[in-house]
């Protein structure tokens, strides 16, 4: 049966970034499905057509996302609570999905209030990411206590979904969830697919290269993420000194947001400024004609606990991959990708300098990276598994129910 949803997001929904596709895409994989979702988010961000959105009260001195720990969300998450309160007891939800730590501490007293299952879509340690942000150190007096938050909201929740198994299990060997599922971060293989060589797609690339400003005889090494050092921005920019130096005809086409003009400035600094684009936040819709460019796609986000969704994007193009070697990537990529040792700037430039060099191999990875994602990375697959965990906790919820009737 179809159900209602109430989803919390504590972020700028949409932005054009890894946790906000998952985000819409589970939304419109589960529509498709015949469910009602109305999602409560921050006051910024993009409006989605087809998305019932409601945001919280506007702050006027915010006016771009909000991306990762920031003492802002402190009265955001107020406000966004405000309307979540308002929206639920408007909507009265079948069930409550919340995507992050922060929404999961909103939805809580709601799942107390209106007696509904709270779902935590859990997009990596709330604490990690302080850490990886540099917000918190472990010697800071609040770690602890945000530690010890973060398990209690890992406990309330009825069900906890992670984006990949080595997040659950590490959650497991925590031993502070109740009950935990992993739904992978999928893909449309459909419209993210390898280049094909038609005279349409010929021309759309030309014009996209002549819009960027890359020579014609340029290799391009494609990223698309945030820009932050945890995400490995600043490494990729030293691999990139490293690389050009041996390889002038290499060019590296590094998007997504914030702040692209400090990186700017890094590439001008190391000489390479005639080697790298930074051309800041790429539409989503408009993606996969940006990936269309390259020749390898890189992913060096240095993260343990959080998922690593662009991975997705770039195996259905059929990408050679570059990753570090962490138990996420190995998860997402399986034996197709090239795997550098973690923070490790010269081994990830020889990686790289692997899938440039060696074509036989890079198009057999690609191949075989391509294949897994049409075969695992689907969208409605996650929708179906999803919606399987909703019915088993309302079931679950509504026999609560009656046997604590029978015994009244």
């Amino acid at each position: 049966m179809p159900y209602n949803i109430l989803m919390i997001a504590s972020t700028s929904f949409f932005s054009d970034y890894g946790n906000h596709v998952r985000i819409l895409e589970e939304i419109r994989a589960l529509q498709r499905r015949g469910h009602r979702i109305v999602l409560v988010t921050y006051h910024n961000g993009d409006d989605i057509p087809g998305i019932t959105t409601y945001r919280s009260w506007d702050v006027p001195w915010i006016k771009r996302a909000v991306v990762g720990s920031s003492r802002h969300k402190l009265y955001l998450d107020i406000g966004l609570g405000w309307r979540a309160l308002r929206t639920a007891l408007r909507m009265r939800p079948d069930i409550i999905h919340a995507h992050t730590h922060e929404a999961a501490a909103i939805g809580l007293p709601l799942q107390r209030l209106l007696r509904r299952p709270l779902i935590l879509d859990y997009q990596g340690s709330m604490t990690s990411e302080m850490l990886d942000h540099g917000f918190i150190r472990r010697s800071n007096p609040l770690f602890i206590p945000l530690t010890r938050l973060e398990r209690m909201l890992n406990r309330a929740a009825d069900v906890v979904i992670t984006s990949t198994h080595n997040a659950a299990n590490l959650l497991r060997r925590d031993g502070s969830v109740p009950e935990v599922f992993t739904i992978a971060d999928g893909v449309d293989t459909e419209r993210f697919r390898p280049f094909d060589g038609s005279p349409e797609w010929t021309a759309q690339r030309a014009e996209l290269r002549a819009q960027l400003g890359i020579p014609l005889d340029r290799r391009i090494v494609v990223y698309i993420g945030l820009l932050a050092p945890y995400q490995g921005t600043n490494l990729l920019l030293d691999v990139a000194r490293q690389m050009c130096q041996v390889y002038p005809d290499l060019h590296f086409l590094i998007m997504g947001h914030p702040d692209p003009q400090s990186y700017r400035n890094l590439a001008a600094s190391l000489g390479i400024a005639d080697h790298v684009t930074l051309p800041g936040r790429i539409i989503y819709r408009d993606l996969h004609s940006y990936l269309a460019l390259g020749e390898v796609a890189v992913a060096p986000k240095m993260s343990l606990t959080e998922g690593n969704g662009k991975i997705g994007n770039y195996m259905a193009m059929g990408l050679p991959v570059v990753a570090f070697d962490t138990p996420v990537n190995r998860e997402i990529l399986g034996p197709y990708g090239f795997y550098a040792r973690l923070g490790n700037a010269a081994d990830f430039a020889a990686q790289l300098e692997l899938a440039l060099t060696n074509r036989e191999l890079a198009a057999e990875r690609a191949a075989g990276a391509r294949a897994r994602a049409v075969a695992e990375l689907s969208w409605e697959r996650a929708a179906i598994a999803i919606e399987a965990i909703y019915a088993a906790v309302i079931a679950r919820h509504q026999e609560a129910a009656a046997d604590d009737e029978e015994e009244a």
